[in-house]
């Protein structure tokens, strides 16, 4: 939750529809050669990649070059907050962003996703809408609950009103146990709370494509999730691991922790877990002191 380290690049993608896309670059130590590797990293609803920085930090001590980005209608970058203006431009800023990433490195990128980023990168991939290495997912939104009236209410918005944020329910006390990352999260000027039922029909739809196709990934998958999870439904994970080839799946549930599982109190399993797989994987380019 600290600030980002330097050297770090900061700039502005613009999208093919005019919107500029907010990126931060953390350079590895074999940034600029043909051993460059790289981990491109998707977050959340209502957040922005500047929550991302000591996950940056963590990767970039691996040896890895990183990239983060703030989705649009989000952080830094442009659009309305919380929504999207078709259910696959969100898809494409993240095809344009890691395509442009993956012009500087030695070979395919790594994507990491987390919760509806996560959800995204299980969509990119199952879809093979990218080039990348392996997978790596942080209790993605493979599912969430919606009783009956809420989808009656959402498919009404989306006629409606398919652009105008609602509030998302997301209830700020289940980030972490830590009261810290809790307290951070509720002061961030750029962190919101809305959501377009635009968005939302996108986030639907990602997940129905996801689960169709999951069983077609050929790359090594990587799924991390809570286990006490009340902001996403972890049934989505376990119908997700389920569907894949169980060659390629490593699956950690973490009984007891939050939503954001990298921002728990009892985060070092977390990290040690997806050291341990990069180590597995022979895809760690140096190993950390």
């Amino acid at each position: 939750m600290s600030a980002h380290i330097e050297p770090t690049r900061e700039w502005e993608y613009i999208s093919t529809d005019g919107i500029p896309l907010f990126v931060r670059d953390w350079p590895g130590p074999s940034a600029g050669s043909a051993q460059d590797q790289g981990v491109l990293i998707l977050h959340g609803i209502g957040e922005h990649c500047g929550r991302y920085a000591h996950l940056a930090r963590f990767f970039n001590r691996l040896g890895f070059s990183v990239r983060t980005y703030d989705h649009r209608g989000h952080g830094q970058s442009g659009g309305r907050r919380g929504d999207v203006p078709d259910s696959q431009r969100i898809l494409h800023d993240a095809q344009a962003v890691l395509q442009e990433f993956r012009s500087h490195l030695g070979s395919d990128p790594l994507l990491f996703g987390h919760s509806m980023g996560g959800l995204f990168a299980a969509r990119l991939a199952t879809g093979n809408l990218v080039k990348i290495r392996a997978l790596i997912l942080s209790s993605p939104a493979l599912a969430i609950r919606m009783n009956r009236a809420q989808q009656l209410l959402a498919a009404v918005a989306l006629r409606l009103f398919p652009g105008v944020p609602v509030p998302n329910g997301l209830h700020t006390r289940y980030l972490s146990h830590d009261a810290e990352v809790v307290r951070a999260y509720e002061n961030d000027r750029l962190v919101h709370g809305g959501i377009s039922a635009r968005l939302l029909h996108c986030m639907l739809d990602a997940m129905q494509a996801s689960h169709t196709q999951a069983a077609s990934l050929t790359i090594p998958v990587l799924l991390q999730f809570a286990g006490d999870d009340h902001l996403v439904d972890p049934a989505g994970s376990l119908r997700f691991a389920s569907q894949l080839p169980a060659s390629l799946l490593t699956m950690h549930q973490y009984a007891g922790l939050y939503h954001e599982i990298y921002n728990e109190l009892d985060a070092s399993t977390v990290f040690d877990d997806l050291r341990s797989w990069l180590e597995q994987q022979q895809i760690t380019p140096i190993v950390a002191d």
